[in-house]
């Protein structure tokens, strides 16, 4: 086969890069549309854009994105927010966030996917969630008191976030997770940022009221159930009840 199998790798290595290039840049739209195009005033936008340029996207295609999404470029977004709620295996939870420019299409792609988990199966399960905002966010300072930093920025709630749950999050930094208002997310968003953290997400999202109990090998079918979910194009957020 001869040098064959690097091509191969190259050539995956690359769509993945796309893929998540095409997310960020999606998200950046979304972010711009939802709350305005300056990232001073819409937090989920500034951490987005901060989370694009770390993976080296370029400041045009940042640019061309806000613009979308706020409106003021040439091309208006076209693209409809959608939410599929289901099952994975093992009866796990999950709110699937979906932003497409054709529903038509999307909608069946995604019942395949729940179809071809094992047990996924499809049905509604909102009251299984709380709707919150979320702040994920890192500092440099080992010894940051959390629940200091989570009352003073006006969280309700946080919880430690590693680099293993998190890749945005360095190893060697301390970092968190903090469940707001959905009123609040830009506040507490703004109070880290001024004390110091870096802020990674900040987003409304899902968090799960019970988690079921599962063993390392239901864990695992979940877990690649999920991950099928969230490499389709239009999936946004994948919001699982899966610690």
């Amino acid at each position: 086969m001869g040098r064959q199998w690097l091509h191969a790798k190259r050539a995956i290595v690359n769509e993945r890069k796309g893929k998540i290039v095409g997310k960020l840049t999606k998200e950046i739209t979304v972010a711009a549309k939802l709350g305005g195009g300056d990232p001073a005033g819409n937090a989920r936008l500034f951490a987005a854009v901060e989370k694009a340029r770390k993976a080296s996207v370029t400041r045009d295609v940042i640019e061309r994105a806000i613009k979308k999404g706020a409106g003021t470029g040439g091309d208006a977004m076209a693209l409809e927010h959608v939410v599929f709620e289901g099952y994975a295996p093992h009866k796990v939870p999950v709110i699937v966030e979906i932003y497409t420019d054709n529903h038509q299409r999307t909608a069946p792609e995604m019942r395949l996917l729940f179809k071809k988990g094992v047990l996924g199966i499809a049905g509604s399960n909102k009251f299984l969630f709380d709707h919150v905002g979320l702040v994920e966010a890192h500092h440099a300072d080992l010894k940051t008191d959390l629940e200091a930093a989570a009352i003073e920025a006006g969280a309700n709630d946080f919880e430690v976030l590693t680099h293993a749950q998190n890749d945005d999050i360095p190893a060697d930094h301390c970092g968190a997770r903090f469940v707001t208002e959905r009123t609040a997310v830009h506040a507490v968003s703004t109070w880290l940022r001024e004390h110091g953290w870096t802020v990674v997400t900040s987003e409304l999202g899902y968090v799960a009221k019970m988690y079921p109990t599962l063993d390392d090998a239901a864990r695992a079918e979940v877990g690649e159930f999920l991950h099928d979910l969230d490499d389709h194009e239009d999936v946004q957020r994948v919001w699982a009840a899966l610690k």
